[in-house]
């Protein structure tokens, strides 16, 4: 029986798992290997994930496990999606959806983001999560390659309110060299996808002089889609096969985003200390209307948010976002 999950549609037995390892055939239906599993989960303040035009200031759980039907070159979170799950299950929590979400309860949680890996290895147990998420009013969000079949996609359309999509190229000589698949068409479909009913947000990880030439191409494609969405371009810090390689040049990636800024009005530049472009600008008139710190990766926090019910303070524009900001002192528990 093939798996319907992601667009790989691996052939799976009861002894021979599909490319993510994380499902196999039980009783003649394709089942998880390891379902209530989690490899990590904590307390993040949601710009840090980075959902920057989702729920601003929030406190999340951060939630994950392994698995992963890509095979990034660069991935800097390869042991723990690309190991055999066997090896890393002693090191794995066991915790129901019940468990899992009286953590949030006790932490007071204002939502959940599942972060660590492809989500869709593990859409069985979430959408567990998301049943009782939801009568608890609590909403979920996670990051995902969207490489997931018409079918999954739905899935993940359901259970998750905001979604944040790693867009890691356009062409099928980067998607076959560097992560490991023929092309990106489903990715680019998926987008179209979920752009209509969820609150999107795309993340690229920009590698110099390997798909920096597609940064303006990219951009096109996400303003075709919807101009509104937030675009994060990631200074990324190769590791695994590429861990040798030099880290992109701050001013030639910023210098590229000058055109595309005029085309997107949620343009940030991050994934290292000190950036300059992690503040969301009102589009009519340029006011500052939420501002953050960049701690480096995977450590922005907001510092002020300006804008009430989503309207910029200087010159009443809407702003793009997913609910408002929720007040609370971040700072005492982060």
């Amino acid at each position: 029986m093939k798996c319907n999950y992601c667009e790989w549609h691996c052939e799976l037995t009861e002894t021979t798992p599909g490319v993510c390892k994380m499902y196999h055939l039980s009783e003649g239906q394709v089942a998880e290997r390891f379902p209530d599993r989690w490899y990590t989960y904590g307390l993040t303040q949601i710009e840090a994930l980075p959902f920057y035009h989702a729920y601003p200031g929030s406190r999340s759980l951060a939630v994950g496990t392994t698995g992963c039907n890509f095979d990034c070159r660069y991935c800097i979170n390869a042991y723990v999606v690309k190991g055999d799950p066997r090896d890393i299950l002693p090191e794995m929590y066991e915790l129901t959806a019940t468990e899992l979400m009286g953590i949030v309860k006790k932490l007071g949680c204002h939502n959940i983001v599942f972060n660590t890996n492809e989500p869709t290895m593990s859409l069985p147990t979430l959408t567990k999560v998301y049943q009782l998420a939801q009568r608890e009013g609590i909403p979920m969000g996670c990051l995902t390659n969207a490489y997931t079949t018409e079918a999954a996609t739905e899935q993940l359309a359901e259970i998750f309110s905001f979604i944040n999509i790693s867009l890691k190229g356009l062409s099928p000589d980067f998607y076959r060299e560097y992560v490991g698949i023929a092309d990106g068409a489903a990715v680019l479909r998926n987008i179209r996808r979920l752009a209509r009913t969820n609150h999107l947000e795309i993340t690229t990880p920009v590698i110099e002089d390997v798909n920096d030439d597609e940064m303006e191409e990219m951009a096109e494609f996400i303003a075709g889609v919807n101009r509104n969405i937030p675009w994060h371009v990631f200074r990324l810090q190769p590791e695994r096969q590429m861990k040798d390689s030099a880290y992109p040049s701050v001013e030639k990636i910023n210098g590229a985003l000058g055109k595309i800024r005029k085309m997107l009005p949620y343009v940030y530049f991050h994934n290292f200390i000190g950036s300059d472009w992690v503040n969301t600008l009102c589009p009519r008139c340029g006011t500052s209307v939420i501002e953050r710190l960049s701690l480096g990766c995977g450590g922005d926090i907001l510092d002020a948010c300006h804008c009430e019910t989503n309207l910029c303070p200087a010159c009443g524009q809407e702003i793009y976002l997913c609910g408002q900001r929720t007040e609370w002192n971040s700072r005492e528990v982060l």
